[in-house]
């Protein structure tokens, strides 16, 4: 706390205000980090890159440049949103898949271990939305699944686990996503659960994890219009106010109620959720003054910085909370111990780094994660497993799939191809000018999946895009040539081919996903996922 106090009192307002802004790197550049730095924010989030040399002297010069410990921070969630040279493990789907929370934890610890080999000190994760909304195209495979208990269990081992390897933990998405199917990156979203409801849900997990000991807490652009009302009967339009910029939820129902003494960061306040709620000028401070101690993002830092200054002079932002926040986000600078690191304990010379990666035993505990994940959702007709002698000319139709995030690879479905072909099946790829037919085709395998991603709005299968243009969109193969379904994301699609007999959810496309997804399809091995959200979306028809 002495360094806390005197580091705070020796900064200026506008130093204290630059404090609590956490900027987003997106190049891990030198150039880059003199632009950013510049404003001299308490942090940067990092988004994943493909080289690590370029990576960890990005990092290595961020860290030298800042006079106050700067803290770094990313969505290190798993699955395809991950840099190229760490262990890839499944996303948090997947993960929930597996129903085994011994290999949940030595994931967790795999992630703390490389991240902090990266230099982060801090991920937001995990997702504790519960998964009801089965057209929320940002939740799907970013969460547990939609079973409280299962998502609780999960997440309780998640938290332990990195919080051990030194990275810091952040549950989101406060109040509680999942219910609503709009994007809250697009739109203030809302949590429509009555509140007996939501203490027997979120608040259970979310005051579970803060008696665990959880760091962070993200307040999300979602608001949680019964608490509102519980408290303001008359509230009308505010009831629908965001958490990120309500007192009642950070204030009252988060620190009072649930008991949260930790860091509370807002989501990023670049989206809709907020933009669309209120104006910037306004908002920017209003963040501050409504309880969250750090300011997440920013397209505009300087005039970000300059909006929180004029909330300041004009009493829209206390003195008390700039002071509270600063005094928070520092105090979790030092309980991660940053202000007594060397460089070298931040992020370690190169070679280091670089040992610590991809370990044999890392790669060995994904790769088995990867396998154990796939799971078999429908198999009506028996048509597993394949065999080459009655399904030796396979089509494939494949979707190229997309990813908000930057550095995401693209969509390549090489290692199951090549695993395919090895066993002796032919593989060609869908012709719209030569539609497949029973006497040139023995399976169809459709190859498709979107990985919960932000500003999609909704997710469905798109016969047209697939298909080449909407009239083939029309056509269907599934009841002349043996069809395959397969998501390698989320796990709803076969709301949208409800008549097709055989669908698996593999969650991510992974080269160890695919792999592993060969060895099924073919007997090889056994298909072991646990579905983590109801894939026939309550509805009787699917199940057929």
């Amino acid at each position: 706390m002495a360094w806390v106090e005197n580091t705070r009192d020796a900064m200026s307002v506008e130093a204290q205000i630059a404090q609590l802004f956490v900027l987003s790197a997106r190049h891990d550049s030198i150039e880059e980090n003199a632009e950013l730095l510049a404003h001299a924010p308490g942090g940067l989030h990092r988004f994943p890159t493909r080289d690590l040399d370029t990576a960890w002297a990005a990092t290595r010069d961020a860290l030298e440049r800042a006079e106050i410990p700067l803290i770094l921070s990313g969505d290190i969630e798993g699955g395809t949103i991950s840099y190229p040279f760490t262990t890839a493990i499944p996303n948090q789907m997947g993960i929930a898949a597996c129903d085994d929370l011994s290999l949940s934890a030595d994931l967790a610890a795999i992630v703390g271990r490389e991240s902090r080999a990266l230099g982060y000190n801090w991920s937001f994760t995990p997702v504790v939305d519960i998964n009801r909304a089965f057209r929320n195209a940002v939740v799907g495979t970013r969460s547990y699944g939609s079973d409280p208990d299962r998502i609780l269990a999960q997440a309780r081992t998640y938290v332990r686990a990195l919080q051990a390897q030194g990275v810091a933990a952040c549950a989101k998405h406060w109040p509680g996503d999942g219910l609503d199917d709009r994007d809250q990156h697009l739109v203030t979203s809302v949590n429509d659960m009555n509140m007996g409801e939501w203490r027997a849900t979120f608040g259970r997990i979310f005051g579970t994890l803060v008696d665990d000991g959880v760091m962070t807490i993200m307040s999300a652009h979602i608001a949680l219009p019964a608490y509102i009302r519980e408290k303001l009967a008359q509230a009308g339009a505010q009831a629908f106010e965001p958490a990120s910029v309500s007192r009642l939820l950070n204030q009252q129902l988060l620190r009072e109620e649930l008991g949260f003494a930790g860091l509370i960061v807002s989501d990023a306040t670049v989206m809709g959720g907020l933009t669309s709620w209120m104006a910037r000028a306004e908002a920017v401070p209003a963040v501050i003054e409504n309880g969250c101690d750090v300011f997440l993002f920013s397209r505009d830092p300087a005039e970000d910085m300059r909006f929180m200054l004029q909330g300041l002079r004009e009493s829209r932002l206390s003195e008390q909370r700039l002071h509270d926040a600063v005094t928070r986000f520092l105090s979790f600078k030092a309980k991660l111990g940053l202000h007594r690191m060397t460089l070298d304990e931040r992020i370690a010379p190169l070679s280091q780094v670089r040992d610590t990666l991809r370990r044999p035993e890392h790669l060995n505990r994904a790769t088995r994660a990867c396998a154990t994940s796939i799971t078999l959702v429908k198999n009506r007709d028996a048509l597993l497993p394949i065999t080459p002698d009655r399904h030796k000319r396979i089509v494939i139709i494949a979707d190229e799939g997309s990813s908000f995030f930057s550095g995401a690879p693209d969509r390549d479905f090489t290692p199951l191809r090549a695993g395919l072909e090895s066993r002796g099946f032919t593989i060609r790829d869908f012709d719209p000018e030569a539609m497949p037919t029973p006497a040139d085709a023995d399976l169809i395998l459709y190859l498709i999946g979107q990985e919960a991603t932000p500003s999609l709005g909704h997710i469905f299968l798109d016969f047209a895009k697939l298909h080449a243009s909407p009239r083939n969109g029309m056509i269907q193969f599934n009841r002349e040539i043996p069809t395959l379904l397969v998501s390698f994301g989320q796990p709803y699609y076969l709301y949208d081919a409800p008549n097709f007999a055989t669908y698996i959810n593999a969650y991510a496309s992974l080269p160890d996903v695919q792999t592993a997804l060969v060895e099924r399809l073919t007997g090889d091995e056994p298909f072991t996922g646990v579905s983590p959200v109801d894939a026939f979306c309550g509805r009787e028809q699917l199940t057929w």
